[in-house]
């Protein structure tokens, strides 16, 4: 993913347009993209740097190419790639030993001179037999350590060149997110998807019924500090995800640039967009703290209990709530397991009222004990119980709530 500082993007009418390289305006880039892909699967055992400059020479050649995409370039190829990070240990050591051998020699000069006759390369032609090496090989280790000197020692190079231009069009559009203070989103098909891609990233939601979907609203645990980029960086990893699924539309407000009352500039975005992502649906996408849960579980049953994944939506006018699991007991009975995770006191607000809307399903809530203050006096369903729970929600935790509520039957 690229940084705040390589990206590129434009401001108009209060949107923003990231930068997006297009067959139309950009015909020669893919051939640009088979000559920069072809550096690095050439450039095995040459440095950071070395591999950087080459890239720069190449892109150089589009007159209108902005510094910014060269470095985006650069690190987006770099992400393909495995580096030798080198030994900072031993380089650390080598540089101790040299700066003390060159200390008797200061001040170093390229010629001599009167009363400055220390030359520099017989000063360096002196210490580095000291140390078992010539010159050359001496001054390659004594910074190796360092970012741009670390040597490639392999590439995973990119399906096809278009597919270099596609990461780079899809890392822009990050980079404008990595500005963001929240999205919405309308959902029509793939939004159970959408909801496990938000969660993965660490993004809280509430949900709404619309006409033929759902209306899902994305905030996360850092929105609260209004001056955090944590949130944006949040949002920018959620992208890849929300890319791979279909009949959504997204609308993304920005942090306004200064704090005068205005709101900031909107990314617009849909599955229509002609964005692609190279990530693959995986059954097991979910939270850390979820799969924490599904394996602790197992795939059997406990008690005559199963645990189901996001089984059903329980919907009221407008409102909507999709648990995290559905228990489903060999009798037919049906409970919803909520996980709450540490959320922001807003978000805990916004779940306790539909936690109210819905007091006639049976539900457990599960809240780690770090979190519980937020949830004190909160007037509890009859037919809803909380679990507390330290690092990790036990199977048989929530076994004994269940069968509590299977004896009222």
């Amino acid at each position: 993913m690229l940084t705040r500082e390589l990206a590129i993007a434009r401001i108009e009418n209060g949107r923003v347009y990231p930068d997006r390289l297009t067959m139309a305006s950009h015909a020669n880039y893919p051939t640009l993209a088979e000559r920069m892909i072809a550096i690095y699967e050439n450039g095995i055992h040459k440095t950071r740097q070395e591999l950087h400059r080459e890239i720069a020479n190449i892109l150089e050649e589009d007159p209108a190419c902005p510094i910014r995409r060269i470095g985006a370039f650069c690190k987006l190829l770099d992400e393909c790639g495995r580096f030798d990070r080198g030994k900072p240990k031993r380089a650390s050591e080598l540089r101790r030993q040299v700066f003390t051998l060159a200390a008797q020699y200061h001040p170093l000069v390229t010629h001599p001179e009167s009363m400055l006759e220390h030359q520099e390369m017989i000063a360096k032609q002196s210490i580095a037999p000291k140390l078992g090496m010539e010159w050359p090989e001496l001054q390659r280790r004594l910074y190796e350590d360092l970012i741009e000197n670390h040597r490639l020692r392999a590439f995973h190079a990119p399906a096809a060149p278009v597919e270099l231009l596609s990461r780079y069009n899809v890392a822009q559009t990050q980079a404008a997110l990595l500005n963001a203070v929240s999205i919405r989103i309308e959902a029509t098909t793939d939004w159970k998807w959408i909801l496990r891609y938000a969660k993965l990233a660490g993004l809280l939601h509430r949900i709404y019924a619309i006409p033929g979907g759902y209306r899902i609203e994305l905030d996360g645990p850092a929105s609260v500090l209004r001056r955090t980029h944590r949130y944006g960086a949040s949002m920018a990893k959620f992208l890849p995800g929300l890319l791979s699924c279909q009949g959504w539309n997204m609308v993304a407000s920005m942090r306004a640039k200064r704090e005068n009352g205005f709101s900031g500039p909107v990314l617009e975005l849909s599955d229509r967009s002609g964005l692609r992502t190279s990530v693959k649906r995986q059954e097991n996408v979910d939270s850390e703290l979820e799969m924490a849960w599904i394996q602790a579980w197992g795939a059997e049953s406990h008690g005559g209990w199963s645990l189901i994944r996001e089984g059903e939506v329980l919907v009221r006018g407008q409102r909507a709530f999709v648990p995290d699991f559905i228990l489903l007991h060999e009798s037919g009975r049906r409970v919803s397991l909520e996980i709450a995770g540490f959320w922001t006191p807003e978000y805990i607000e916004h779940r306790a009222e539909a936690l109210s809307l819905f007091a006639d399903i049976p539900m457990i809530v599960a809240i780690p004990k770090g979190n519980l203050e937020p949830w004190q006096g909160f007037p509890w369903s009859s037919l809803h119980q909380k679990v507390i729970f330290g690092k990790r929600l036990k199977p048989e935790q929530v076994v004994e709530v269940l069968q509590s509520l299977l004896a009222r039957d």
